[in-house]
């Protein structure tokens, strides 16, 4: 019998946008390429902060990884926690220009697809685990509206719409600052990155390891 195919889990991360010079989503994916998690490889790419083009590197990537699992990374400023995004909206409304200078307001992502569409990993197992281990984390019901949501919603839309992307699971997990982007920012929460380094692992072992996600509450009144 031939052998199986290997298992590959693709990790995106994003390069720096609002002038700011480093983006923890791609130094925690780039810290992780090339590694193996469980008999799993892990490979990494950066995505433009570009509405378009970001979409585009991801077909790419998915297109030369053919990946089982993908665990696409993002900067959520201001937050505390690792976040596990439940939703994904098919709205685009830019608050600041993306990288190349657009700002596009309530357009949609992909034209006449669902409003919506729920993330895939074990979300609340992860959270669980990450809290286990002693790290911060937490269910987050909006990836926002910028170019981390609309990655977020496309890479969603493929796995769902796709039949040869039926059987790979997929979703977005926000990243808090890096302390040397906090230390501009008087009073801002940082986690430092061998931390959100270490919190990415225990979501790759989660999510290659539960396939039905546990039922306990993680929701938010506002």
């Amino acid at each position: 019998m031939p052998a199986a195919a290997p298992l590959r889990i693709l990790l995106t991360g994003f390069e720096p946008f609002e002038r700011d010079p480093v983006n923890p989503s791609w130094e925690v994916a780039r810290a992780l390429d090339g590694s193996s998690c469980d008999g799993a490889s892990v490979q990494a790419v950066q995505l433009p902060c570009v509405f378009g083009p970001a979409i585009e590197r991801l077909d790419e990537a998915l297109a030369q990884w053919q990946p089982q699992l993908v665990l696409a990374l993002g900067l959520a400023g201001g937050r505390s926690e690792v976040s596990l995004e439940r939703v994904a909206i098919n709205v685009i409304d830019a608050r600041i220009a993306d990288n190349a200078g657009q700002q596009p307001i309530d357009a949609p992502v992909i034209h006449g697809a669902p409003a919506a569409y729920f993330s895939t990993l074990p979300i609340k197992a992860i959270v669980r685990d990450l809290r286990a281990a002693g790290l911060p984390g937490a269910v987050s019901n909006t990836a926002g509206t910028f170019v981390c949501n609309q990655v977020f919603y496309a890479l969603m839309h493929r796995l769902a719409s796709e039949p040869a992307w039926s059987q790979t699971r997929g979703g977005f997990i926000h990243l808090p600052y890096l302390p040397e982007q906090a230390a501009r920012l008087p009073g801002a929460p940082s986690m430092a990155l061998a931390t959100q380094v270490q919190a990415l692992q225990v979501a790759m072992r989660t999510a290659l390891s539960v396939r039905v996600d546990v039922r306990e509450s993680a929701g938010q009144l506002h």
